[in-house]
């Protein structure tokens, strides 16, 4: 490597082009970076020192021509296409105004020959810097000039802005261009050439951009991956493959960056969501760790992979997904798009043959009917992410394996069940919730051919929110009117979708249900029960909410698991868990450990299929469901169970009581084991054993 400190104007002189590799970025400069530079330019222009700018990193690149280098740009490209996007203008408002100065003055043909073109070259070598793609069909047509044509689609949007600020600028009366050259010449840039086989581009490109600012995660992996191969595989593997990534994610924000976050947790199997400024370290880290893997197959992989996660996020659609599967998506994402990992794993098993169209189908319906079922229920919707990954982790190649792993989500990560889910919907308040609006567009449309057109529809309370001065409402429900509006004003069964929210109002239920517009006139399907009422009654809100709620259970089904695949994959899991710790590594006196040893021979002559996991400080017994927590104490062994005080016949001579009379009981792991049992001498086990045995008869699932 060879770094030298050089105007910028010596860099571009004789006959040689920079060309911006294919992994690079596109063009990003705005106008306030323009600004900047500019501002830089005009106040070296005007004194005698220089001004740092930077520094340009590039490697030889192709051309074996003694007479014409060309050079592939490693870092630094911002700077040199605005520079030259600046000189382009300059020439331009020279040739535009008949600007002269003198001799040293810049004119038309010197910013041509020393800064833009290579006079004597033809062809793709004629430009000084060539970008990329659109970048670099811009810039072309700007150098060649000498007016900028009409401008199609394609062009570049920066790459125009930046050069209409600088023409922008050159236009006021007080500018000299000649102060304008002096200080593009007075611009100083530590010039990094690296040696072929030597030098670690990627390490240079690293260390010159380690704080990310510019950059983003994803640019850092497609640096990462192409920066390392000849010119020619990187182009065609761009080109081939990055691009169309690139395609999927273009102006959606931070969505390529999340990609390649669950792309690699879903490689990885792991768990931990990484940070969006590890993404780019963690991608590398996975790449050295699958480097049996080449790049090319790496990338196979990851298109439609990409095509299909933008059409997840909804970005995109993918031509090759059936409707059906698509529709069950667009139904999913609108309730959350937490679960990268997770459909990234079910469209795996799909493009493999391992998963059918139809329990792909059925996985996503399932997935989400868990987060619905959660919100109705008023569960936690933080930290789905972790929760997708685990089950994306945990789960086989099939439909029953991914039912057996949402049933075995426990507590506030649980799988509300239909009762609970019932319950929510008929008696809670749906209307407070931000998915009420799914729900009725769901039970609207759900299994339906042809769709209600509910997108720019209201939420509608059949009975009014307000009912104080309507006094037909009040006679309709009766002397418990007040009460029977604060209960079932927004429960399910009083909520509809209309397109006539304001001519509604707050009327009388028989000028809602005829005036025109009015429920009789209505096609929403959800409306058809209200059009033939004579009344709109408690008894009528009943009736409609239980049917709603039917309905309901049919769209978000439960998981449906079969129970013994649950009790066998909780078994599995607990002799994994056993393997990890024994009793021995427990701290605890010899006579409590002996005591510990004979409580624990004993409760294995009680089953064969009894598990024991040691935890941080306890030994918990399962046969497969808990049933046992061993704490070893100072000098006795606590055993608890999940048991209450009145279920037992206490023993003679055994200490038993239970946590109510007690502050806490620290270091246990299971708060549902109430019942304690101290374990003082080894004779006592024996007289113990049978409220044990109650506990295992018993045990909790």
């Amino acid at each position: 490597m060879e770094a030298i400190n050089r105007r910028f104007t010596e860099i571009l002189g004789g006959s040689k082009q920079f060309i911006v590799p294919v992994f690079q970025r596109d063009y990003r400069w705005t106008s306030e970076q323009c600004r900047q530079i500019w501002k830089d330019i005009l106040r070296v222009g005007g004194d005698d020192g220089g001004h740092f700018i930077g520094s340009i990193v590039y490697v030889k690149g192709g051309s074996d021509n003694v007479a014409f280098q060309q050079w592939l740009v490693i870092d630094g490209q911002q700077r040199l296409a605005s520079l030259t996007l600046l000189m382009t203008a300059l020439r331009d408002h020279i040739a535009e105004t008949q600007w002269s100065g003198t001799e040293d003055s810049p004119t038309v043909d010197k910013i041509n020959a020393y800064f833009l073109k290579n006079m004597l070259e033809t062809g793709d070598r004629r430009y000084k810097l060539a970008l990329r793609r659109a970048d670099d069909a811009t810039l072309r047509a700007l150098v060649d000039g000498p007016r900028p044509p009409e401008w199609d689609e394609n062009a570049s949007d920066l790459i125009i802005e930046a050069y209409e600020h600088f023409r922008g600028c050159l236009r006021d009366p007080d500018c000299d261009p000649d102060a304008v050259y002096r200080g593009i010449d007075r611009l100083n840039i530590v010039n990094i050439t690296l040696e072929h086989g030597t030098d670690d581009p990627q390490l240079i490109f690293e260390s010159l951009n380690s704080t990310g600012v510019d950059l983003s995660q994803s640019d850092l992996v497609r640096n990462y991956l192409l920066m390392g191969l000849n010119e020619a595989k990187q182009t065609r593997l761009y080109n081939e493959y990055w691009r169309e990534i690139e395609v999927c994610f273009k102006a959606s924000g931070d969505s390529f960056d999340s990609f390649l976050r669950d792309y690699v947790v879903h490689r990885m199997k792991s768990t931990q969501q990484p940070r969006f400024n590890r993404i780019y370290q963690e991608f590398k880290s996975f790449r050295q760790q699958k480097c049996e893997e080449s790049l090319e197959t790496l990338l196979l992989e990851m298109v439609p992979i990409a095509r299909f996660y933008a059409s997840f996020l909804g970005l995109a659609s993918v031509s090759e997904l059936p409707e059906e599967l698509s529709d069950a998506m667009g139904n999913m994402r609108k309730l959350a798009t937490t679960q990268g990992p997770l459909v990234m794993h079910l469209y795996s098993l799909y493009k493999n043959g391992s998963l059918s169209q139809e329990d792909f189908v059925h996985s996503v319906t399932l997935i989400e009917s868990y987060i619905l079922r959660r919100n109705v229920v008023g569960l936690s919707n933080r930290g789905y992410w972790e929760i997708f990954a685990r089950i994306a982790r945990d789960m086989g190649s099939d439909l029953e394996s991914l039912r057996v792993v949402l049933a075995r989500l426990r507590d506030n990560s649980r799988f509300p069940d239909d009762d609970e889910f019932r319950q929510a919907l008929e008696k809670g308040n749906l209307y407070g919730l931000w998915i009420c609006r799914h729900i009725l567009d769901r039970i609207e449309n759900a299994g339906q051919r042809e769709r209600s057109p509910v997108d720019n529809y209201s939420i509608e309370h059949i009975m009014p929110q307000d009912i104080l001065d309507v006094s037909e409402w009040q006679e309709m429900l009766g002397d418990d009117w007040e009460m029977i509006h604060r209960t079932w004003l927004h429960r399910l069964g009083n909520l509809t979708l209309t397109a006539y929210n304001s001519t509604y109002s707050n009327r009388p239920f028989h000028e809602k249900r005829d005036i025109k517009g009015g429920f009789r006139d209505s096609a929403v399907r959800l409306n058809k029960s209200v059009r033939d009422q004579d009344e709109w009654t408690e008894t009528q809100m009943r009736e409609r909410g239980e049917r709603l709620v039917s309905c309901a259970l049919d769209i978000w089904p439960y998981h449906g698991a079969d129970q013994k695949q649950i009790q066998e994959a909780d078994l599995q899991e607990l002799r994994t868990r056993a393997t990890k710790k024994t009793s021995d590594s427990l701290d605890m006196d010899d006579d409590v450990r002996r005591i510990l040893g004979a409580i624990l021979k004993s409760i294995h002559e009680l089953d064969d299929v009894i598990e024991e996991v040691v935890e941080r400080d306890s030994v918990c017994c399962y046969g497969p469901g808990l049933f046992a927590e061993l704490l070893p104490m100072s000098y006795y062994v606590r055993v608890m169970l999940p048991l209450d005080l009145s279920e037992i016949e206490r023993p003679e001579g055994i200490e038993v009581d239970d946590d109510s009379s007690w502050r806490s009981v620290p270091r246990r792991v299971h708060r549902n084991c109430r019942l304690l049992v101290n374990i003082y001498e080894e004779s006592q086990v024996t007289a113990a054993m049978p409220i044990i045995r109650q506990a295992f008869d018993r045990q909790v699932l």
